[in-house]
Parts: C-alpha cells; structure tokens; sequence
C-alpha cells in the first residue's frame, strides 16, 4: 500500500545512539515530532517489537538508521547481518506500507563490487556485492522496495563521525600513539559525515513537506546515492586527518595495497557513486568530504593532538 504521508507527522528514528541516528535527532528538529529510539528501546532483531512500536506510535515518517555495520564479522555472522539489514527493513517496510508512512532507509556503496572502470556508479548500475554486508544491505533494498510503499533509500559510503567506531575516529587514536602507520591506498570512495547524511535526510523531509503534495513521496520513491564530494583512498583519508587533527605530530603515512592488508570481506576496489539523481530531483549539492571532515574535526576538538 501507498499514499499520502498521514497528519500526525510523528517521526521515529531508529538507531538514534549510532553515528547517522545521533545526528538525525537534531537534524529533525523542528519537521514535526521527533521520537528517536535507541537499541534499549526498540531492538530491530525483535521484529515483533517494530511491529508493536509502529502500530502504536503511527508515525508519518520512519527513518531507519539501525544496521549492522560490522563488515568483517558479517563474514563469521551472516544470520545476524541479514535479520538487521533485511528482515527489519522488510517489516518496517510493510508496516510502514499498512499506515502510508514514509519510511526512509540507508543502504551502502558495498552493494556493488567495485569493478567499474569509468567513473562512479550511478543508482541504474547492476549490483553484485562481494561480501556478506553488502549482500545483506542489497536483500533489504529489494524488501523494502517488494513492500510496495513510498520509500526513500540513500546509499552512502565511508561514513564516520565524531561518536562511535569508524575509520577517522581510529585513526586519531593510532596516530596519537605510533610514529607511523600503513593504508590502503589502492580503495576510491567518498568519506562521508554521518551529520552530511543526516542534513540531507531533513533537506529531503522539509521538501517533501513543502511541497503539500499527496502523492509528492510517492513519486519521488525510489534509490538515491547519498555521499559527499570528490573522492580519496582510505590513505587520502588518513593523510588529511592528520593534517587537520595534528599538524607537525602528525605519524608518517605510508601507502600500501589492499592485498598488504587481508581482511575477512572483499571490500570494492572503486566505491565511487554519483549524487546528480539526489540533486537533480531534490536540489541538494554535497559538500566536498575534505570540508565535512574539518567540521567533524572541529566537532572531536583534537587540534592539537599529542602523540603518546
């Protein structure tokens, strides 16, 4: 079922202590009444308890920013990545069909495998994830979408903040500690705020409610990739942290291959994905990753990190 986004405009947001969900309920502020559930309160591997919470709470819109993000141990945990990042998803999907809510959902660059050649993906381009994580975010695309109710679903990449376990955040703590590390250098993404993805997700919602439009989230559902500007490799990434963070205590940067590196999932060689689809239909330019990541380094206050 699909239709118009009901009246109450209740928002819940799930996942609200991870990186994107934290961010996502200060973001919301002022589209409507924001309820933001962190795991204690709604555990997405109970899918009994989504149903109950949504029945209850009869939100207008869901922005679901729970997932399992482990991409190594999904290779060890394949039926935990899959109820998190596709049985949930399918239940939020038709409960979200049954009250003709809006039910918004991040997806990854790891649903594809990383070969193209020319350039970035664009949403049209064939998916073929190399590991259990993308395989499990790719099987909660498709159930969202068999649920046949209006959805947004924003791919993105290389997410990381100033809370939680991510790239930057370990990178600060290594680099405080060692004289020098090793990065892959052969891996192109798009390192991307989790406050970038959460902007844009309150851009999208405050268009849509602009607009007044019944039919308006209908029309518009659908796949959008949802990164920030420009591109680096995870050694770009660790260079420009240090950069910004440390200065001259920065460690010693060196280059290395992936194959240097072994990790338990394949990770794409290419994670590179076009935003034109999201600002074409909704008017929304990202910030370069290099402007972002200063502000979250601003945010983390780690100017004038020691090394130890």
């Amino acid at each position: 079922m699909s239709g118009a986004v009901n009246d109450q405009r209740t928002i819940l947001i799930t996942g609200a202590n991870g990186q994107v969900g934290f961010e996502l309920a200060r973001t919301m502020q002022g589209l409507g009444r924001v309820v933001a559930l962190h795991r204690k309160a709604l555990d997405l591997a109970d899918l009994d308890a989504i149903r109950t919470v949504l029945r209850s709470l009869r939100p207008a819109i869901v922005v679901n920013a729970a997932a399992y993000t482990a991409v190594d141990q999904a290779e060890s945990d394949r039926d935990a990545a899959f109820r998190l990042n596709c049985d949930a998803p399918a239940v939020l999907a038709q409960e979200c069909a049954k009250l003709g809510a809006l039910l918004i959902h991040y997806s990854t660059d790891y649903v594809f495998d990383g070969a193209k050649q020319d350039g970035a993906y664009v949403e049209s381009d064939p998916t073929d994830p190399k590991n259990v994580y993308g395989a499990s975010k790719l099987a909660g695309e498709r159930a969202i979408a068999a649920a046949q109710g209006t959805h947004l679903i924003f791919r993105t990449s290389w997410v990381y903040g100033a809370r939680g376990k991510n790239f930057v955040r370990t990178m600060l703590r290594l680099g405080a500690e060692r004289e020098e590390l090793r990065v892959v250098a052969d891996q192109i993404g798009a390192p991307t705020w989790s406050n970038t993805i959460a902007t844009s997700t309150a851009h999208v919602v405050a268009s849509g409610l602009r607009a007044g439009q019944a039919d308006y989230w209908e029309r518009n559902s659908g796949i959008y990739h949802l990164t920030a500007a420009g591109e680096a490799s995870w050694y770009d990434l660790a260079r420009a942290v240090f950069e910004m963070a440390m200065g001259a205590n920065a460690p010693r940067v060196v280059p290395i291959e992936a194959r240097e590196y072994p990790t338990p999932a394949r990770r794409p060689q290419n994670s590179r994905m076009s935003n034109e689809a999201l600002a074409e239909r909704f008017g929304i330019r990202q910030p370069d990753w290099r402007v972002a990541l200063a502000l979250c380094l601003a945010d983390c206050d780690v100017s004038s990190t020691p090394r130890v």
